[in-house]
């Protein structure tokens, strides 16, 4: 079956906004600065977006450049919308919809971005020539995926949509294993394209408090497809999946720890 895309809850999503902004943090700290365009001002792209509040980042980083978030999703763009406008430094910044699924790059870019969105795109480094050939000579190509697709949260997750009460519903619906390739195939997808590379992997042990605190950070990202196709019948795989999740993830004295191995490249083009 062909999943229907995922309803996003803004609110829920950024319950968990300290600990899913440190990786962004982390890769926008290893982009270089954009090339210096002659008679406009830097253009940059951040792809799927969300909320807004990783893009609004961005605007610290290039006060001067126009900043575009691209997603499609509706509730994200309705959360992001307060925080367009025009940058002290003279830039500005603005949402558009757009499925990255898609999404060809109209005009020239001195950054590309794509922040925990590319898991969601099959095949995605079949965009990748485009999407380097957009950039201007210096310009940048940069993202960060989650690599933790075998982990107990997701493996869990599909172990019980594959189960004989949930099989019919949910075959096809979730993300399997190889939604994310290595650094080392990255740095290859990128290198072939004449890009210089910088691929690596990091695994957070992000400290979670409160009541089942892993499950209420899966609500904001992977279980979505599953509530979305579940819809008011979701309690039930709720209660299990939660069951599984306690004793995968015990709380201690001092939280639920989380590890979370995600994945970055950054791929510069010839000037």
């Amino acid at each position: 079956m062909t999943a229907a895309a995922p309803t996003w809850d803004p609110e829920q999503y950024l319950r968990h906004s300290g600990h899913r902004a440190r990786p962004f943090t982390d890769l926008l700290a290893r982009v270089p600065e954009p090339p210096a365009p002659r008679g406009r001002p830097p253009r940059v792209a951040d792809l799927g977006c969300g909320p807004g509040t990783m893009t609004r980042l961005l605007a610290d980083r290039w006060p001067t450049a126009h900043l575009t978030g691209y997603d499609n999703s509706p509730q994200m763009l309705e959360r992001a919308a307060p925080l367009a406008g025009p940058l002290p430094g003279g830039g500005r910044l603005d949402f558009a919809h757009a499925d990255v699924r898609t999404w060809t790059p109209p005009e020239t870019y001195d950054v590309i971005l794509g922040n925990a969105t590319l898991q969601w795109v099959p095949g995605h480094t079949a965009a990748f020539p485009a999407w380097v050939d957009a950039l201007a000579p210096g310009g940048t190509l940069a993202f960060q995926v989650p690599g933790n697709f075998d982990a107990p949260s997701h493996r869990l997750m599909r172990e019980l949509a594959h189960s004989p009460r949930w099989k019919d519903r949910l075959t096809g619906v979730l993300r399997h294993d190889d939604a994310v390739l290595t650094p080392a195939a990255y740095l290859d997808h990128l290198a072939a394209l004449g890009c210089e590379v910088d691929a690596w992997e990091t695994t957070y042990l992000h400290l979670l408090q409160g009541e089942d605190p892993v499950l209420d950070w899966v609500k904001g990202t992977g279980l979505r497809p599953v509530l979305t196709e579940l819809g008011d019948e979701a309690d039930a795989f709720v209660d299990a999946y939660r069951a599984a999740l306690r004793e995968a993830y015990p709380a201690t004295a001092h939280g639920t720890v989380f590890p979370f191995r995600r994945v970055f490249a950054v791929a510069t083009k010839g000037a």
